[in-house]
């Protein structure tokens, strides 16, 4: 089994279910931490399974996109538990 193979046959299923779970704990989740977490994974997933695409195809021309990506939602995390914490301390 070739490197491509094991991508297409084992990860992208894993990666497509876990995004699944991922949507219903968005939906879910009982507060804003939890979503913001969720949507957080749920970017993260995505760099994975851009990262899958790009090993598949051989460009790698979308592997500056997941590199945005990531740092989108790196600093949109942390801007949004700044954001938390405030609103706490207001209280």
């Amino acid at each position: 089994m070739t490197l491509v193979e094991y991508c297409r046959i084992i990860i992208l299923p894993v990666l497509a279910f876990s995004v699944i779970l991922i949507l219903v704990r968005f939906f879910k989740g009982p507060s804003i931490a939890d979503r913001i977490v969720a949507l957080d994974l749920l970017i993260t997933t995505g760099i994975g399974i851009i990262g899958i695409y790009t090993i598949t195809s051989g460009s790698s021309t979308l592997l500056d996109t997941g590199m945005i990506l990531a740092l989108i939602a790196f600093l949109s995390t942390v801007a949004l538990s700044y954001y938390l914490e405030r609103r706490s301390k207001k209280k």
